[in-house]
């Protein structure tokens, strides 16, 4: 497994909209295991693939949050949201590709997501509490979608003047 490198915003990557995944390849399983490896180093919760650069519709996610329990790394090919709750949620999200950067985002309370596993079979399930936010947060990244697109205009361009900053600071120092 390789710990690849995270794609900074603003970097036009990461405003495409992935093309899908055609079937599970070696190609694919060594992504998504990077991705995992990427993912709890960095750490966060979930990594979409245009976040280290391959524009395709897979993410990695594992929102258990409590140390004594076991990890649940889950891996989503071409995830679907086949339903949304009406009851809402809002949570303080950031962000991989934007550090050190949260704003509260509101999204449905619960879904189901529909997708393709690594075995090769269909799955479905569905997901609530910051399970189901990270799950809408990582198809965002696949629709070309930020966070901070389910922001004002306002505060959104001061987090993006914010980034440009920190790409510029570690261009120069890249310790």
């Amino acid at each position: 497994m390789t710990i690849r490198p995270i794609i900074l915003h603003p970097d036009p990557r990461l405003k495409k909209a992935c093309a899908p995944v055609d079937r599970v390849t070696p190609e694919i399983e060594k992504l998504a295991a990077d991705m995992l490896a990427t993912m709890y180093d960095a750490p966060g919760v979930g990594l979409a693939a245009p976040q280290v650069g391959v524009l395709r519709r897979l993410f990695v996610m594992d929102a258990q949050r409590d140390p004594e329990a076991e990890p649940r790394p889950t891996v989503m090919i071409n995830p679907e949201i086949t339903w949304k709750s009406d009851e809402l949620n809002v949570y303080e999200e950031g962000c991989l590709s934007i550090p050190e950067q949260y704003a509260e985002v509101t999204r449905p309370a619960q879904v189901r997501v529909a997708w393709l596993g690594l075995d090769g079979k269909q799955h479905s399930d569905e997901f609530d509490g910051l399970w189901a936010t990270c799950a809408q947060h990582e198809i965002d990244h696949l629709d070309g979608v930020l966070f901070i697109d389910h922001i004002s205009a306002v505060r959104r361009q001061m987090i993006t003047r914010r980034m440009i900053k920190l790409k510029r600071e570690r261009a120069r120092d890249p310790d």
